[in-house]
Order: C-alpha cells, then sequence, then structure tokens
C-alpha cells in the first residue's frame, strides 16, 4: 500500500498563485498538502467560498478561459476526489481545491470538508513567472 508522501507526490505539479507588493507568489500544493496533514478537519460552508464568484483559474500565465480550457477544468471537477478535504489559507482563502468546491456545487451539496492554516506558510516561489515554474517533477 502506497504511503501518505507516495501518494502526494503522484499529483500533478500544480501551485496556487496570489498577487503581492512583491510581484506573484506561488505555492507548491504538494507541499501545502504536506504541511495541511496533521491540521483538524471541519466542514465549511460552500457560501463562504468567496472565489466561487471571482476569477480564480485565469489570469496567471498563458492560460485563457477557452472553451477546451473550461471543459478541462469541467473534468478535473469531475475526477476530484470529495473524500480530500480542501486546503484554506489563514483568511479562508482556497489554497487548494477549487475543482472539488465546483464538483460539490454541482452536486448540490451545501459544505465541503477543509483544512485551514492559522499562519500561511511562506510562499516557495516570489516574483514568479507561472509559465517558467516546473510542472513535470
Amino acid at each position: 500500500m502506497p504511503s501518505d508522501d507516495d501518494l502526494i507526490s503522484s499529483i500533478r505539479a500544480q501551485y496556487h498563485f496570489r498577487p503581492s507588493p512583491d510581484g506573484l507568489l506561488a505555492w507548491d500544493v504538494r507541499r501545502l498538502i504536506r504541511l495541511g496533514r496533521e491540521l483538524p478537519v471541519r466542514a465549511v460552508p460552500l457560501g463562504q467560498i468567496a472565489e466561487l464568484d471571482k476569477e480564480h483559474w485565469y489570469g496567471h500565465g498563458s492560460v485563457r478561459p477557452t472553451v477546451r480550457s473550461m471543459v478541462e477544468h469541467c473534468q478535473l471537477m469531475l475526477a476530484a476526489d470529495l473524500a480530500y478535504p480542501i486546503i484554506l489559507d489563514s483568511e479562508g482563502r482556497v489554497m487548494d481545491g477549487m475543482h472539488r468546491v465546483g464538483k460539490a456545487l454541482m452536486q448540490g451539496a451545501t459544505h465541503i470538508e477543509a483544512v485551514q492554516f492559522e499562519q500561511d506558510p511562506a510562499p516557495d516561489y516570489v516574483d514568479c513567472d507561472p509559465d517558467a515554474l516546473p510542472y513535470d517533477d
């Protein structure tokens, strides 16, 4: 049976991005999952997920909201496993799990399981170009 670290290592390389005065910040989602493993899981109302009503997947890097890219996101939502909690930063913003949030919303759920950092981890990259980050480790 694979260990938690093996499962995390098998996750595709992906990043959580956030603009800042120091430039674009990026967190490696696999590291966020490792750091969040011991945090308590709680049910969060989907109505509290602010990103549901904001541009989330687009705006960083070269990916644009084409029909093809939206279909790809829909496929990721359909494949998302709601058994894994989403990860929230200290202010309640989603750092990992928007495809799971989308799936839960499509299924008519009112809540989603989440872990939340009390103090945000330092970003992995500062003032970065999303297209220049390593995606196939």
